[in-house]
C-alpha cells in the first residue's frame, strides 16, 4: 500500500496591531494603580445606582411628612430624615444621577467647544490663534467659581443654567490643552507629507492630529468631572443651581446647614457623598494620566 503524504495543518499566526499593542500597554500601567481601579469599579457602580437606584426606592424624595421631620439615622431611614421629613438616602440616591448628569453633560459641551477651539487656533495660528487665545486667557483671568457663579446669577438659578455656566467655565482649559497638543502634532514630519499628497485640512485635522491629542484630552475630561460636580454643587449651595425640591446634593446640604449643630445628619450624609464622588473621579483621573504618560510607559 502506497504511502500517503501526511498533511500538517498550521494554524495563521495572531498578528497584534498597534492598536493592540498600545491598548495592552494602557492596560497593564493602569491596573497598576490599584486606587485607580477601585475608582473605575466605583464609577461603574454609581452609574448603576444612577440608572436603577430610584426604582428599588420606596419613598417618594420630595413628598413632605411632618410627622417624621429631623429623623436620626435608623431601620426604617437609613441616613435619616430632613426638615421637611423626606427621606436623606432616597434623595441621595435619586441625587447621584442629577450629580452624574450634570457633571457629564457640562464637561461634554465644553470639550466639544474646546477642542474645536483649541484645534483651530493650534494648527491655523496667526490672527486666528491669537483672537482664540486671547479669549481664552480672559476667562481664566476670572476664578473658576467666581466666573460660574456671574453666568449663573445672570442666566438665573435652575439646573440647566448651571450645566451651561460649568461648560463655559470649562472651555479654556481644554482649548489651551489642545492648542499645545495641536501645536506638537503639527510639527511633525508625516503632516507635511499628507498634506503634500493634498489632503484638505479637515481630513487631516479628523484623521490625522484628533487621534494622536485624544489622551490629553480624556485625562483633562475626566478630572473635569469632578469640578464640575464640585462647581455644581457649590452653585446649588448658594441658591443658582437646582431649585427646592430637587433632591440635588448642593441645595440638600444648603438645607442642612442650619440644623448641623442639632441634627448634623441632615448636612453630613450629603455632603460626604459630595466628597466621594469628587474624590473617587480625581483618583480615576490621575491613574488614566500615568497609564497614558508614554514617559510611565515601559515595554
Amino acid at each position: 500500500m502506497a504511502n500517503q503524504p501526511v498533511q500538517t495543518i498550521t494554524s495563521k499566526p495572531h498578528r497584534v496591531t498597534k492598536r493592540q499593542s498600545e491598548w495592552r500597554i494602557f492596560y497593564r500601567n493602569f491596573k497598576k494603580n490599584k486606587a485607580a481601579l477601585i475608582s473605575f469599579f466605583l464609577i461603574i457602580l454609581f452609574i448603576a445606582i444612577a440608572l436603577i437606584g430610584p426604582l428599588l426606592t420606596t419613598y417618594d424624595p420630595t413628598a413632605i411628612d411632618y410627622t417624621k421631620k429631623l429623623l436620626t439615622p435608623n431601620g426604617e431611614h437609613w441616613f435619616g430624615t430632613d426638615h421637611a421629613g423626606r427621606d436623606i438616602f432616597t434623595r441621595i440616591i435619586h441625587g447621584m444621577g442629577l450629580t452624574l448628569y450634570v457633571g457629564f453633560v457640562s464637561v461634554a459641551i465644553g470639550a466639544i467647544f474646546g477642542v474645536l477651539l483649541g484645534i483651530i487656533s493650534g494648527y491655523y495660528g496667526g490672527v486666528v490663534d491669537s483672537i482664540i487665545m486671547r479669549t481664552m486667557d480672559v476667562l481664566l483671568a476670572f476664578p473658576g467659581i467666581l466666573l460660574a457663579i456671574a453666568i449663573a446669577g445672570v442666566l438665573g438659578g435652575s439646573l440647566n443654567n448651571v450645566i451651561i455656566a460649568v461648560a463655559i467655565y470649562s472651555i479654556p482649559s481644554f482649548a489651551r490643552i489642545v492648542r499645545g497638543s495641536t501645536l506638537s502634532v503639527r510639527k511633525l514630519e508625516y503632516i507635511d507629507a499628507v498634506r503634500a499628497l493634498g489632503a484638505s485640512d479637515f481630513r487631516i485635522i479628523i484623521r490625522h492630529i484628533l487621534p494622536n491629542i485624544l489622551s490629553p484630552i480624556i485625562v483633562q475630561a475626566t478630572l473635569r468631572v469632578a469640578t464640575a460636580i464640585l462647581t455644581a454643587a457649590g452653585l446649588s449651595f448658594l441658591g443658582l443651581g437646582a431649585q427646592p425640591p430637587t433632591p440635588e446634593w448642593g441645595a440638600m446640604l444648603n438645607d442642612g446647614r442650619s440644623y448641623i449643630f442639632d441634627y448634623p445628619h441632615v448636612a453630613f450624609f450629603p455632603g460626604i457623598a459630595i466628597v466621594i464622588i469628587v474624590l473617587v473621579f480625581n483618583i480615576f483621573g490621575d491613574g488614566l494620566r500615568d497609564a497614558l504618560d508614554p514617559k510611565m510607559r515601559k515595554r
